[in-house]
């Protein structure tokens, strides 16, 4: 066998979890019809952000329904979704006797649409039902749900939870795993995305790819599946921001890296992760917040990772070798993404607590290297 693969210990359990069903390519949105018909639902709630509507996306999406224009529609999607909408969202779908949710937009919207799901069976606090939650309540008779990604980052379509942040101030998880009836993946779908949206969310897939892979949980097939949609991402997210609607390949390519990032979620994250989430529920957004902190936590475990980093560097484009968290950095610089937390605005007030949430952070279990509070006041500071 080849010096370089690690073997996990011989009592180790792994749980290989590969369920939504996935119907991806340009036109697929033209199924949309066909599989709400075969769940024999007749009124959808569709979940959304006034931004995709405005756009002419949301249209675009329904347009193989013959009513689209007509459904009823739940448009509070905020950057980072509240549990507050997720009740009102509910109670909307209740009140206007919706039978299923169609989610259409990026992270938030299909995150927003999963707890919705939940919650129009549930008169529960949604914060019951988190991964956080000393006893999580199990989800019972969620309504029917129908994703489609119209920005090619977080992945949400696949992944195994749904990000919210809860009215007691915590952004975490609520697992999700088996609630999607189907996910349509469309590039077209984020063919009209300004060139910043591209680059922000691009690079929140990728960081997914690289954080799952790094993750000492045993998992062969998603590493491998990580490692593909890294190559991926970094071959063509600067043709999918420069070109844009242009090129239809980036679009495809951006899509799917998206979606084998989030494939591989159920390895769980790491420190990006861990740091992104208690300062997402700041107000900030995730994917320029993982762009940021993915060259700075890259150095932190690189020792820990061993060949496996060796593995990250030769996913460099074009066989052009180098230090992947260098390429990192002149990346987010090549694509104007911002290079510091203060160019956010952000406080050292604000960042003061940020260390001790990053340890209750569930991503913070699996990154490679171990972390004290100290260490990530120390990754702060690196890139404040």
């Amino acid at each position: 066998m080849g010096e370089n693969i690690s073997w996990p210990a011989p009592e180790t359990i792994s749980v290989l979890q590969f369920l939504t069903t996935v119907h991806f390519g340009f036109a697929a949105r033209d199924r949309l019809a066909d599989i709400v018909g075969k769940t024999g639902a007749s009124r959808p709630l569709v979940v959304s952000d006034k931004g995709v509507a405005e756009a002419g996306v949301l249209a675009m999406a329904l347009s193989s329904l013959d009513n689209g224009e007509h459904l009823p529609r739940f448009l509070e999607t905020t950057p980072n979704p509240t549990e507050t909408a997720a009740r009102e969202g509910a109670r909307f779908f209740n009140a206007e006797r919706c039978d299923i949710v169609i989610g259409i937009g990026g992270g938030a919207a299909l995150d927003l649409a999963k707890a919705i799901a939940i919650l129009a069976a549930s008169d529960a606090p949604l914060w019951e039902f988190c991964n956080r939650h000393n006893a999580p309540r199990p989800i019972e008779n969620p309504a029917p749900l129908i994703l489609m990604p119209t920005t090619s980052g977080s992945g949400s379509e696949v992944g195994r939870s749904a990000v919210i942040v809860f009215d007691n101030g915590i952004k975490a998880g609520v697992g999700a795993s088996g609630l999607v009836h189907a996910a349509i993946c469309d590039p077209e779908l984020t063919s009209r995305l300004p060139s910043h949206v591209t680059a922000v969310t691009g690079m929140d897939a990728i960081s997914h790819c690289i954080e799952t892979f790094s993750s000492p949980v045993p998992n062969p097939p998603c590493d491998a599946i990580a490692i593909d949609g890294l190559k991926r991402g970094l071959a063509h997210i600067e043709n999918a921001v420069v070109q844009g609607s242009s090129d239809k390949a980036s679009r495809w390519h951006m899509m799917m890296t998206s979606l084998q990032g989030a494939v591989c979620f159920q390895k769980g994250m790491g420190a990006v992760h861990a740091l992104s989430h208690p300062i997402g529920a700041l107000g900030y957004h995730h994917g320029t917040l993982n762009a940021i902190f993915m060259p700075a936590v890259l150095r932190y475990n690189r020792e820990a990772l061993g060949p496996k980093y060796d593995q990250l560097c030769a996913a460099i484009p074009n066989g052009k070798g180098g230090d992947i968290a260098d390429y990192l950095d002149a990346l987010n610089k090549k694509l104007q993404i911002p290079q510091s937390l203060s160019s956010l605005r952000l406080t050292r007030d604000q960042l003061a607590s940020i260390p001790e949430q990053a340890l209750k952070d569930n991503a913070h279990k699996t990154n490679p290297r171990p972390l004290v509070a100290s260490d990530y006041t120390a990754l702060i500071e690196a890139i404040y």
